[in-house]
């Protein structure tokens, strides 16, 4: 047990932390305080009092404080606050090691960057808007306290979840294990796993060879449900178009299987009535499924001198030898062209209302968006390319850049598909 656990465990335990204007930091420091010590008092004030003797965070340039000079930066370059700085020593004793970690990453350092540079998170922005308005005669300290019961709340609904997908994990370990000494169905269950009960483990499979999910409905019968490719929207492989939407008899036409009741029309599930009928559908899919993966390409004008035309037909012979990218498909999409500019000079701005801006961004989204592409390849970075860039990374999307390499084949500049790396 660590010293500051026991500091915290202490009878009379005691916090201290800055007055004024509270953020997502100090607010989820004193809950994650309070959720190991529910009997610790916090106090807060603008100077540490002399006398004081437990622990001060993010306040009096300490252990727990980052305002200093020489406050501590993580290796990959995300600075502490003192919620992470707490949640360093704090973190292992709650969730264990490896799942400290992963909520040091997913959930802690999103709320340290923030505190530090600004950087949008929204969950910090709602904490925040708990300060009373800038007119409001009095401390804020009770506000502060509301604010803490929220961040418990989350705390323990995040914890509880890290910990059930945790045995979720585990659970899909067991079922994988032993449907594979049941030597007799691994082959007949080729790439695909049947679960005595409902277990989430999208995440889990994604990296392995199952591409579809079974196991028994809350409304009798048995589901059934593709599995994602990692990294991607798309399927491993999918239900047939032709199944999709439809229901009891017309499905029970369509597939041949004598107790599907339902394919629902975003081929994210079927449900069936009997084990056999959704080892079957399974199969069946499995037998007609192409993989044609999208890439979109997302170019600025029309290509009259057929470069890109080129470009392209190079890029799908490099993707023919590629496993899994043989049948890619490349669509080519327009940006839209550049608005009214309100100029002055060599300067100048776009003359558009923010609003406008943004629904012509979203749209445009939207719009590559509804290919669900494995990738975007962008030409090039501008005015009208470098928005899309950023929406994309948000959604998680790769975006690909063109790179020429000083080579030339028939007279064209040879190029490689780079990857914006993450963090760009």
């Amino acid at each position: 047990m660590s010293q500051l656990i026991e500091q915290i465990n202490q009878k009379d335990a005691k916090g201290f932390t800055h007055g004024g204007k509270f953020h997502a930091d100090d607010v989820f420091s004193a809950a994650l305080l309070l959720y190991l010590n529910p009997e610790i008092e916090i106090f807060r004030g603008n100077r540490v009092p002399e006398e004081f003797s437990g622990i001060v965070f993010d306040i009096g340039r300490g252990k727990y404080d980052h305002h200093q000079r020489d406050a501590r930066v993580r290796d990959n370059g995300i600075p502490y606050a003192a919620f992470g700085l707490l949640w360093e020593e704090l973190g292992f004793e709650i969730l264990g090691e490896e799942l400290a970690l992963r909520f040091d990453h997913d959930f802690v350092q999103p709320l340290d960057l923030n505190d530090n540079t600004g950087e949008r998170n929204e969950l910090a922005s709602l904490i925040g808007d708990f300060n009373p308005s800038w007119d409001v005669e009095g401390n804020n300290d009770s506000a502060f306290f509301e604010a803490v019961n929220l961040a418990s709340t989350v705390l323990e609904n995040k914890f509880a979840k890290y910990r059930g997908n945790e045995r979720a994990d585990l659970l899909v370990e067991e079922f994988l294990e032993k449907q594979k000494t049941q030597q007799n169905t691994t082959e007949s269950l080729a790439r695909i796993l049947v679960m005595p009960q409902f277990v989430p483990c999208q995440k889990k499979l994604s990296d392995t060879e199952i591409e579809f999910i079974i196991f028994p409905s809350n409304r009798g019968g048995y589901c059934i449900q593709p599995l994602k490719r990692p990294g991607s929207m798309n399927y491993k492989c999918s239900f047939p178009a032709r199944w999709l939407g439809l229901e009891n008899e017309e499905l029970q036409e369509e597939t041949g299987l004598e107790s599907a009741a339902f394919c629902h029309k975003g081929g994210f599930l079927m449900s069936v009535g009997e084990l056999k009928d959704a080892v079957k559908a399974c199969k069946l899919s499995q037998k007609v499924y192409v993989n044609t993966p999208v890439i979109v390409y997302y170019r600025e004008g029309s290509d009259k001198s057929g470069l890109i035309d080129k470009s392209i037909s190079g890029i799908k012979k490099k993707l023919k030898s590629i496993e899994g990218m043989e049948h890619t498909v490349i669509k080519v999409m327009d940006a839209p062209g550049i608005p009214q500019l309100a100029e002055e000079d060599y300067y100048a701005v776009v003359d558009m209302e923010k609003e406008e801006w943004k629904t012509l961004q979203k749209n445009t989204l939207k719009k590559i968006m509804k290919e669900k592409p494995e990738a975007v390849i962008m030409e090039g970075v501008s005015l009208m390319t470098y928005p899309m860039i950023h929406l994309l990374r948000k959604k998680h999307v790769p975006v690909l850049i063109l790179v020429t390499d000083g080579t030339k084949e028939e007279g064209i500049y040879t190029s490689k598909l780079v990857r914006i790396p993450s963090g760009s």
